[in-house]
């Protein structure tokens, strides 16, 4: 069985950083085949989490539980899935298996919902972004991770994908496609739309953190990164003038960076 909670959860307060009120939208989206998340994202964390049967698992800002359910089914480990919007932990909850269960929890302060080095593994997948700040997250994984187990983090990639300060462009003289960065150094916090022209009064929040912030605080925390890849979009423009430029940039620019990285003490 997984590791039993040896307290009782807290009530979670309201977070604007909560994906609650787009939680129907982004199940819908998890439920379509052929997204980046199921070609791309999960088939690389499983893979650098590299678990056994009957290990147990974290997965942080877990959502509807589309990734848990994949790691149990693929791995044969208990993974046990944390997340701080309600509807969503209701979705992961329908989900049938004896490896998994899902809890309604704050991934800036979960520690204490675990014994100390309860788990053999634990993933964050595209949630950190949406967070506003990571030392207590990167605390707390040191806090109920074994040692020398791996922390798989995936984000939008710091170098590329900056919220709302970043996008493609198209040179004519060159004939090329590139990649326009406005802004890297600087942290900052970025609204979102939810459903742009619709319902403009929904917005989730991005943050933007250079590269070096996440390794300083792993390190800070006693972690210390032992993989690190740069992964690109599948899809493939197939007509269009400018298809074959679009090809070799969506393959030259990775879209998300993956860090695994190990509890050292």
């Amino acid at each position: 069985m997984p590791p039993r909670s040896h307290q009782r959860s807290p009530k979670i307060r309201p977070l604007k950083t909560s994906w609650e009120f787009v939680s129907d939208w982004y199940a819908d989206y998890l439920s379509k085949p052929g997204t980046l998340q199921r070609e791309v994202i999960f088939p690389g964390v499983i893979r650098l989490l590299d678990l056994k049967r009957d290990d147990h698992v974290l997965d942080l800002a877990c959502g509807e539980g589309a990734f848990a359910a994949l790691l149990a089914q693929k791995t044969g480990a208990h993974v046990t899935g944390l997340d701080a919007a309600p509807s969503l932990i209701a979705r992961a909850k329908q989900r049938s298996s004896l490896l998994l269960r899902f809890l309604e929890g704050d991934a800036t302060r979960f520690a204490d919902l675990f014994p100390p080095q309860s788990f053999n593994g634990m993933s964050c997948i595209l949630a950190l972004q949406n967070i506003e700040t990571i030392s207590p997250i990167f605390a707390d994984a040191a806090r109920v991770l074994k040692p020398n187990a791996p922390f798989v983090i995936v984000i939008n990639h710091p170098c590329f994908r900056q919220p709302r300060q970043s996008g493609w462009g198209w040179d004519e003289t060159r004939a090329l496609q590139y990649r326009r960065i406005d802004r890297y150094l600087s942290a900052y916090e970025m609204p979102i739309l939810a459903h742009p022209g619709s319902r403009p009064h929904l917005k989730t929040f991005s943050y933007h953190r250079s590269f070096q912030t996440y390794v300083t605080e792993l390190a800070h925390q006693g972690f210390m990164i032992d993989a690190l890849e740069e992964w690109i979009s599948t899809k493939v423009s197939s007509s269009g003038p400018r298809a074959k430029a679009e090809n070799v940039a969506r393959a030259e620019i990775p879209l998300f960076l993956a860090i695994r990285a190990r509890k050292t003490f």
